[in-house]
């Protein structure tokens, strides 16, 4: 085995509705063994079928403020009532092994994940952007449920014309076409993103990338 080992990333994956990156991320998560989807805590009930521990970690709402308080989340925010957020620390652990952590979360999520100052955190981020190639794609793909309104798919149209003006703070956008095309594009991302000269660990367990200009990797500890 090789002595060199690797610091995993943290990912994360915004997108309007109907972009498709929650399939893209269990399709990767799955397809991949290195690869993990985060799974958040809620303090909405389980709904059927839902696993605690694998699709969420349901918590009561004094437990989740509590941990809130406590600086534990990565982010979190309040959906239609409901608590939602992602533990730093299951994170960390994941990215400390080597493991990539993919995360799909909305645009305001990404930016408070990014302000955080944790170095572990910073080294370790990427973000991607998925976007719809048009508007008419866009309507095609969020009208498809054929469960809804003209008025409520108005404003989900609405708001991810909303979401899609942020896809610059990203620093990859894919523009999403088949679903076998995303996943191979979004793959082709992570994997090069593994090879970064500054994700490497040598023997010791630190850093390739340390204020040396050439350091040893096999040095003795």
């Amino acid at each position: 085995m090789s002595p060199l080992h690797r610091r995993g990333i943290l990912c994360i994956v915004s997108g309007p509705s109907g972009s498709g990156k929650t399939t893209l991320c269990r399709a990767l998560s799955a397809s991949d063994d290195q690869c993990d989807y985060a799974v958040s805590c809620t303090t909405r009930a389980p709904r059927g079928g839902e696993v605690d521990g694998r699709d969420y970690h349901f918590l009561s709402r004094a437990d989740f403020e509590a941990r809130a308080l406590r600086g534990e989340f990565l982010e979190w925010a309040e959906v239609h009532g409901n608590l939602y957020g992602t533990l730093k620390r299951s994170v960390l652990d994941l990215i400390e092994t080597g493991r990539d952590v993919l995360m799909d979360i909305d645009v305001q999520g990404a930016a408070l994940v990014r302000q955080i100052a944790d170095p572990a955190i910073r080294d370790s981020l990427i973000d991607i952007f998925i976007l719809l190639p048009g508007r008419d794609e866009m309507i095609k793909r969020l009208s498809g449920r054929g469960t809804e309104t003209p008025e409520q798919v108005a404003l989900r149209l609405h708001n991810a014309l909303e979401e899609m003006r942020h896809w610059r703070d990203y620093g990859y956008a894919i523009v999403s076409g088949s679903p076998e095309q995303d996943l191979r594009r979004f793959r082709a991302i992570v994997e090069a993103e593994r090879c970064r000269t500054h994700r490497l660990r040598g023997e010791d367990g630190h850093a390739a990338a340390t204020g040396e200009e050439h350091p040893d990797l096999f040095a003795d500890a």
